[in-house]
């Protein structure tokens, strides 16, 4: 049994669909190009002390003069993608050189042979449990979703555990989708989350508990559909190899990630390889904290990162060159995803200094003006899908959106509440593929899992989660 990602057909596929450097690219130039129809306006922005930043200002939309983006302002985007914040973003040169430290960090660990050794001795102990892990762990990476938004952070995580779900019998689509979906549908059904529940309902003008029961309801329900969805996945994988979404990138995938063995046959930890492992996991345990606790952002997490690979390189009695050349070579193999990072940030770039950003967001409000509760909660969700493939942050579309959609949903007879769930909801699932949110690309390029071929995966799951979201909504309408 095959399909068009599975089999012969593959390989003819792969060779036919574009990179993520070309879609994102191509991205950038549509976007330039619609710079060049759509007219150009802005709203007026006051400071909001609720949500420490800028926000709209509902009824000033005016237009300005056009500055449509030219052939040099498209080639120059993926470069000012890095250092540019435009207007409610962190410079994504961060974000680039956390992915390179993280790369050197890995290739020191590696260098020691101790993950290897340590996966095939903890997948020998857990031999007929090991499908057990996706429930735990998807469950671990929502709770990071939905108390602080995380999404950065989950690109450190690909490296440790894409090979034990490839040791454990599975492939590395099962794995970035623990990551992925795990932390985006705890996104998605955010509860806390300051960076989405909190900014977006300070600009709606309500408490951030407003509204929780269905965040909840969103939360529990999308989780256990995308637990099961991957777990059917996953199973099916195990049975029969031949059925996984990457099947003719196994081998690749094995000698990139698991040494190129999946059995802890012989696997034998030495003193050495046991204390590297030891710090590894430390690591890991000391970037939660810090994140969750402390305020660390990218300097301080590539500082702990940088600072890791070199007692791993002493324990491990690497030597000078042989410290620095796995250093080297790590960062080399992550390189192609610091530089993906620059180009996803290029397209906001381009669409904020062409100035359409305001005009979009104004025509979306005229759209819902007027409708029935049922059909105005409905087409704000779809207006938020919309809204989020050109500004994937969740805080930047929570910022931009919400002061002005919001006050709509009073005329509606609908609560500003369920306006906000609206857009986490919207934002969140769209976020589990945007090819313009560098978590996205980035997180596969690190997996090794070409774009397409996580849509084929994805489409189903992303069916089944619409349909719930959008009936929670219109049942919370008449609640």
């Amino acid at each position: 049994m095959s399909d068009a990602t599975t089999g012969p057909g593959a390989d003819r596929l792969a060779s036919r669909f574009p990179t993520a450097y070309t879609i994102l690219f191509l991205l950038i130039v549509l976007v330039g190009a619609l710079t060049w129809i759509i007219p150009a306006g802005k709203f007026d922005r006051v400071e909001s002390e609720a949500v420490g930043r800028e926000i709209a200002v509902a009824g000033t939309y005016k237009t300005v003069e056009a500055n449509p983006q030219g052939l040099i302002d498209i080639l120059m985007a993926p470069i000012a993608g890095f250092y540019d914040p435009v207007s409610y973003s962190a410079n994504a040169i961060d974000v680039a050189l956390f992915v390179i430290i993280l790369g050197g960090f890995l290739g020191v660990v590696n260098a020691t042979g101790a993950i290897d050794t340590g996966i095939r001795r903890a997948m020998a102990r857990l031999k007929g449990r090991e499908i057990w892990m996706i429930p735990i762990l998807m469950s671990l990476f929502a709770l990071g979703g939905t108390t602080y938004g995380m999404a950065e952070e989950t690109l450190a995580f690909y490296g440790l555990l894409i090979p034990v779900m490839i040791a454990a019998g599975y492939d590395a689509v099962t794995g970035a989708a623990i990551i992925l979906l795990g932390a985006g549908i705890g996104t998605l059904g955010s509860t806390i989350n300051p960076f989405a529940t909190v900014i977006a309902s300070n600009a709606a003008g309500v408490a951030f508990t407003d509204g929780l029961a269905l965040r909840l309801v969103l939360l529990i329900g999308g989780l256990a559909i995308c637990i099961a969805y991957v777990m059917r996945y996953a199973m099916r994988v195990r049975r029969d190899p031949s059925l996984s979404r990457v099947a003719d990138l196994a081998a690749d995938h094995r000698a990139a990630f698991a040494g190129g063995s999946a059995t802890g046959e012989g696997a034998t930890l030495t003193g050495t390889q046991s204390l590297v492992l030891v710090i590894f996991g430390l690591t890991f345990a000391a970037l939660i904290w810090g994140v969750s606790s402390q305020g660390w952002w990218m300097a301080e997490m590539s500082t702990m990162f940088f600072a890791s690979a070199i007692v791993v390189g002493l324990i491990g009695r690497l030597g000078e060159k042989g410290l620095t050349g796995a250093f080297i070579t790590g960062s080399r193999d992550l390189l192609g995803v610091a530089l993906v990072i620059g180009l996803a940030r290029g397209i906001v770039v381009v669409m904020e200094q062409g100035l359409i950003a305001d005009t979009i967001l104004n025509a979306a409000a005229g759209a819902v003006s007027g409708l029935s509760e049922l059909a105005f909660i409905n087409l704000l969700y779809w207006i938020e899908v919309g809204m989020s493939f050109f500004v994937p942050s969740s805080s930047g579309l929570a910022v931009l959106s919400m002061p002005i959609l919001a006050p709509l949903s009073d005329f509606a007879g609908v609560d500003r509440s369920l306006a906000v769930t609206a857009y986490q909801s919207a934002n969140g699932l769209v976020n589990l593929i945007n090819p313009t949110f560098a978590v996205v690309i980035g997180g596969l390029a690190i997996a090794r899992v070409p774009y397409e071929r996580w849509l084929a995966f994805v489409w189903p799951l992303l069916l089944i989660l619409t349909l719930f979201i959008m009936a929670a909504l219109s049942v919370a309408t008449f609640l």
